[in-house]
C-alpha cells in the first residue's frame, strides 16, 4: 500500500508550517471535532491515550478534556509541531517525536489511539495500521481519519493539464483501509465518509493555504525545480474550468474509521487464509 512519499519532505513541510497551521486548518479542526463526536455514548475510562500526528495539539487537548484522568501522549514527526502543542497541553501530557510507521512505544501500552488526518502522510498506511494494533491493548479503541481518493481532484486535474509529473498526493480508498484493518486483526471496524467542498476566489489562494498547513507535494517523484510563471498560469487556467457561482471548489473526501484492537490469539486475515497467534506460555499439550 506504499504511497511513494518522501518522509523527509513531510517532516520539513509540517515543521515549517507549525506557526501558520492553526490559522488555516479550518477543515482539519472540523474533521477532528466530528471524529471525537464518535466517542459519544461509548463507555471508556482509559489510562493512556495516544494522539498520532498530533500537530499543534488541539486534538490532544480535546482528548485530555474528555478523559481527564488519562495521560495523553502527543506524537508527531515534526518537532516544531510538538513545540507548538505545549500551548494546548492537557493536565497529564507528554510529547514524543516519532513516525506513525515505527511507533516508539512498547506493545499493548495504550487504551485509546486517536489520529486525525495523519495516515495519508504515511508512505505505507498499512504499516502504520499494524503499528496501531501493536501498541493498543487488547480491545483498545482505534479512532482515526484520513483523506480518500476524491480529495483535491480539481487541483490534481488542473496540474495534469500542464504536465505529467505528480503534484497532488494519492490517497487510499476506504475499502483498502477496511481491508488493512481486517488483515491486521482489528475487530468490528466501522468506516464512514464525508465529502466537504471548500471554496476559493482563485487557485493561488488554495495553493497558499495548503502550503500554510504543510500539505505540499511530498511525492518522491515530484519535480524538484521551481514552477515557472508560464507553467503555473496553465495550472491556474485549467482550474478555472471548475468555477461555479463565482468561486472555485476544492473537494475533500474524508474517511472515518473506528475499530477495536485484536485480542491475543485472534485470527488475522492473510492472503493464504486466517492465522492465529498467541504467547508460547499459553500453549498447552499432553505428554504420552
Amino acid at each position: 500500500m506504499s504511497a511513494g512519499l518522501d518522509a523527509r519532505h513531510v517532516r520539513h513541510a509540517f515543521g515549517r508550517a507549525a506557526a501558520s497551521y492553526e490559522a488555516h486548518a479550518v477543515l482539519q479542526a472540523e474533521v477532528g471535532t466530528r471524529l471525537l463526536e464518535r466517542l459519544d455514548g461509548i463507555e471508556l475510562a482509559p489510562e493512556r491515550v495516544l494522539d498520532v500526528g498530533s500537530g499543534p495539539g488541539r486534538g490532544s487537548q480535546a482528548l485530555g478534556a474528555r478523559f481527564p484522568n488519562a495521560t495523553v501522549i502527543a506524537l508527531d514527526l515534526a518537532l516544531p509541531m510538538l513545540q507548538a502543542a505545549a500551548v494546548h497541553a492537557p493536565p497529564k501530557f507528554a510529547r514524543v517525536g516519532g513516525d506513525a510507521q515505527a511507533l516508539p512505544f512498547s506493545d499493548a501500552s495504550f487504551d485509546v489511539l486517536h489520529s486525525n488526518l495523519c495516515l495519508q502522510w504515511c508512505d505505507d498506511p498499512g504499516l502504520a495500521i499494524a503499528e496501531f494494533a501493536r501498541v493498543l491493548k487488547p480491545g483498545g479503541l482505534l479512532l482515526f481519519t484520513t483523506f480518500g481518493p476524491a480529495t483535491l481532484y480539481e487541483l490534481r486535474t488542473a496540474f495534469a493539464a500542464a504536465d505529467a509529473t505528480p503534484h497532488v498526493g494519492r490517497f487510499v480508498d476506504m475499502h483498502d483501509i477496511g481491508d488493512a484493518l481486517l488483515t491486521t486483526g482489528f475487530r468490528d471496524p466501522v468506516l464512514e465518509r464525508d465529502d466537504f467542498t471548500l471554496t476559493y476566489a482563485d487557485a493561488l489562494t488554495l495553493m497558499r493555504e495548503l502550503r500554510a498547513i504543510g500539505a505540499t507535494n511530498a511525492d518522491a517523484k515530484r519535480q524538484r525545480t521551481l514552477t515557472g510563471k508560464a507553467h503555473l498560469k496553465r495550472v491556474v487556467d485549467a482550474y478555472e474550468t471548475f468555477r461555479a457561482d463565482g468561486v472555485l471548489p476544492a473537494t475533500y473526501e474524508v474517511v472515518y474509521a473506528q475499530a477495536r484492537a485484536p485480542e491475543p490469539g485472534q485470527p488475522r486475515r492473510t492472503p493464504g487464509g486466517e492465522v492465529a497467534s498467541f504467547p508460547i506460555e499459553r500453549l498447552r499439550g499432553t505428554r504420552r
